[in-house]
Parts: structure tokens; sequence; C-alpha cells
């Protein structure tokens, strides 16, 4: 069915046919064993539109049970069976994409051309842990003639995955691939506003040739499902998307069983700009930074740190930029889609609330508004607060929305510790015309990944993950696989 078949048939219903209900357990939809239900909203609207199932601690112990009964069988399939799966799973992804994107749209509020943007990046993330199955390979280690010695990496076993309501489908493709390509089984549970596209893959998944209990998923809150999923002695590791005090106490229960982790924990970028960058560049890359999913990114660039000479231009040129954003309902293509829940818009309002009382300057936005067309939604408009001190809260504090905080510096020095000044180290952006200076930034900036003259730039290829409060381990690129295998080294006396 086509986009636009999809995107009639929602304004002309207020709901898709066929959206999954239950929990995906051991290769097949199941209601939650309480019979209870839930609802997904539409943020754009602020309606719901659809139910699902309300899962708690017994749906997370069938899908656990299930995912170790297939753990065995599963790790040891051929790892070039496992990437064919995964291939086809990648290709069953393209050929239902304008589905999966309507759906993530709905779920999320982002707008639709974003939304087709994450599906498409979750083909290819399957397609490359397809391609990285095979490639898991131990060591052999110089012994002397008498000893043979090697290593072998094996699957750590059952993994539970958190999966964040920004980035549903994406982020649960950047778990869920390579921790299938090792040969871990999964439990997944996704964000209560957003699941029903982490249910879609998981049926992609059954039928792209993944056996029964390989990968399945329980919805409801993260106090009754996720909590359960990630203190489970039978959870080998846990891969957490969330905000720093859940992150703290998901490996506090992990650390019960001794448990991995790894936890990407948002941030609180900078995007520097020094007064010899391509203005036009750094324009367009600042305003994709913060305004792409309405700034509700973990590696949002949250922070402008300007060079004085050009602050005054650039915040002019940003602000005309961001008021001339078109906002409205995701399936109508907007420049900046809906925020994700009334508490989360009343979270960000109220940020902007408390700097304007503190008295800082507001150049753009600063307000709340709703979809055009329907006066509904939840939407706060494209904002920027200018020239703010290092210690106010929406310097330090993440604010996971359309918001730009403005930090003025003089110097290549002051740029980088004004970057490094807060508690977060995901990314940061640096957009100068001096190669030498880029680099010299680039090293002595505190995060996990640094983009130069273009924010966003890399691809599943390239490691991701935070230092400092914004967490540890890494996901995407051949990184990733470290964290769903272990490594067993054996020695022989031959001699």
């Amino acid at each position: 069915m086509s986009t636009n078949t999809l995107v009639g048939e929602y304004f002309a219903n207020g709901t898709l046919a066929g959206l999954p209900k239950g929990h995906f357990i051991d290769g097949a939809f199941v209601a939650a064993s309480g019979g209870r239900t839930m609802e997904t909203f539409d943020p754009g609207s602020a309606r719901a539109y659809h139910a699902f199932a309300a899962g708690d601690g017994s749906d997370v112990d069938r899908a656990v049970a299930a995912a170790r009964r297939a753990q065995r069988a599963w790790g040891r399939t051929k790892a070039s069976a496992r990437g064919a799966i995964l291939l086809r799973a990648a290709e069953l992804i393209r050929a239902e994409a304008a589905r999966l994107a309507v759906v993530e749209s709905l779920d999320s509020g982002k707008a639709l051309q974003e939304a087709e943007g994450d599906v498409s990046g979750a083909a290819r993330c399957f397609e490359y842990y397809a391609g990285a199955a095979d490639k898991i390979q131990g060591d052999t280690f110089p012994l002397g003639t008498d000893y043979i010695g090697y290593s072998i990496e094996e699957p750590v076993g059952v993994t539970g995955h958190i999966i964040p309501w920004n980035y549903p489908l994406s982020t649960a493709a950047r778990s869920i691939a390579p921790a299938l390509a090792a040969g871990c089984t999964v439990v997944a549970k996704p964000a209560e506003q957003t699941p029903l596209t982490a249910l879609m893959l998981a049926d992609i998944l059954s039928r792209a040739g993944l056996p029964a209990g390989v990968c399945n998923v329980v919805t409801g809150t993260g106090a009754e499902a996720g909590g359960p999923l990630v203190s489970h002695p039978d959870v080998r590791h846990v891969t957490f998307t969330g905000s720093v005090p859940t992150g703290i106490r998901v490996m506090q229960s992990a650390a019960a069983n001794v448990t991995s982790v790894v936890l990407e924990l948002g941030g609180k970028s900078p995007v520097i700009v020094m007064a010899d960058a391509d203005m036009d560049a750094a324009v367009e890359g600042v305003l994709g930074a913060i305004y792409e999913n309405a700034g509700q990114i973990c590696s949002a660039g949250s922070r402008l740190v300007v060079e004085r000479g050009v602050h005054a231009e650039l915040v002019e040129r940003l602000a005309r930029r961001a008021t001339g954003l078109k906002l409205g309902h995701g399936l109508r293509r907007p420049q900046v889609g809906a925020l994700s829940s009334l508490a989360h818009l009343d979270k960000v309002a109220g940020y902007v609330e408390g700097a304007r009382d503190r008295g800082v300057t507001i150049a753009a936005g600063g307000e709340r508004t709703t979809d055009p067309e329907s006066g509904s939604g939840w939407f706060f408009k494209p904002t920027i607060l200018d020239a703010v001190q290092s210690d106010d809260p929406v310097i330090q504090e993440e604010i996971f929305g359309p918001v730009l905080s403005v930090q003025v510096v003089e110097s290549e020095e002051e740029a980088v510790a004004v970057a490094n000044g807060t508690d977060f180290g995901l990314v940061a952006g640096i957009y100068t015309r001096d190669f030498g200076r880029a680099h010299r930034m680039a090293r002595d900036i505190d995060a996990g990944q640094v983009y130069i003259n273009e924010y966003f730039a890399g691809g599943i290829e390239v490691p991701f993950g935070g230092n400092k409060l914004s967490g540890f381990g890494r996901e995407k690129g051949f990184a990733a696989l470290r964290s769903y295998t272990r490594t067993k080294s054996l020695t022989a006396k031959i001699s």
C-alpha cells in the first residue's frame, strides 16, 4: 500500500487497520497475561489512535523463557545463515517501508520524511550486520611450538533492549541487529509512547526466517515491564537508551545479576562555530542539529558555542530561519513535528519560561503552539536563547526539545573549555576552515563522537556512544558486536 493511501486512510478513519495489539513472544502475537491494554497517542493531534498490550513481569518471564529456549540453537546456527536472515529482514523492511514510516510518524509525532529516513536507516543497519555476522572471529596466541592457543567469540546469551520513544525503529535496529548477528537472543521493551514499529520489526524478522523465540517484544510501562526485564536473572546483557536517572536504576538492577550493560543517556552537545567557518554551512548544520525531530534527539546540537566575531550575524540568520520553519502534523511533512507527549511539552515549556524569568534573551520562538491546520497537537515553536551564562539550567540540563542555547566565546581555547563545561559528553560539532584547529579541538573535546563541518555525519559504520553522564559502551559499527560476545580462550599442550 502506498504512503499516500495510508495517510489518507489515517485522516479518514483516525487509525490504521491491522496494527499490532499483542506482545510478540515465541514467534507469535499474544495478549498480555493479565488481559490489560493501554493506548498509544498521535502527538500531532493529541489523541489516542490505537490500543496495545500492557505487559508486566509475567509477560517478561514468558519472553525471557522463550529466548532462553531458543538461545542454544540460534547461537550454534552457522554465522552465514544468521546473516542471510538479517539480509532478508533488510529487504522486507525496504519492501514495507511506507507502512513502517507512516506508523513511526504517527507514534512519535515526527515528520514523515524523517520517519522515512529512519526506516531506510533501519534497513541499512540489518544489511550491515548481515555482512558482519560471519566476520566475528577470535585470535591465536604465540605460545611456542609445544602449545596451541586460540580464542573464540561466543554469544553472551539472552539480551534485554530498552528502546526510547524518540527513534523507536532505528534505535531498536541498532541494538537488535548486532545482537542477532552475534548469535544472541533478544527481549525488547519499546517505550510505552511508541510501541508499534518494534512489534512490526519482530514480525518482519519472523517472516524473514528468524526462529521462534529468538526475538521477542514485550510492551508496557517502564515500571511494569522494563524493570522486570533489566533485573531478570536470565538476561545476560542490557542495552539501554534513555535518561540519566533511569539509566542509573537500570545499572543498579543489572548489577544484582552481574549483567553487563551499555548505557546511552543523552547529552547537551555543543556545536562550535569559529569566526573563519563557512557561515552558510554552519547555519544549515546548526538548524539540522537542533530542530530535526523537534530537538528530541540524544545527540542534538542543543548548545551553539560561537566566536564573538560572528555571533550577531549567526544568531540573526538562525533566528530568521527558525521563525520561518513550518510546523505541523507529521503526516503532512512539516519541517518540525510535534513533541512526544503533553508531559514532555510541559517540561520543554518550563525550561524556556524559567529562562525568560531569569532575563535570558529569547531571539526566536519561546512559545507553545498547535498544528496550524487542526489547532491541536503538542508543539513548541523553534526557539533560540541567546548569550546564556554557563551555569544556567538551559546550558547544563538536557531539555530534549527544539531549544537552542547560545554561548559566546573569545577564542579556540575558551570554545573547548565551554564545550566541555557540562556533565555530558555524547557528541560535538565543529565548524572551521582551519584543518589543524578542527583536529586540535576534536582531540581536546570530551565526547564519544565529533563531527567536523557537517553535523550528524557518518552512519551505521561509525561507533556511537558517550562519556561522562552520557553513558558508556558503544553502539553501531563493529564496536557494537563486542557487547554481545564473550571471549573464550583455549590452550592445548601438543607435545
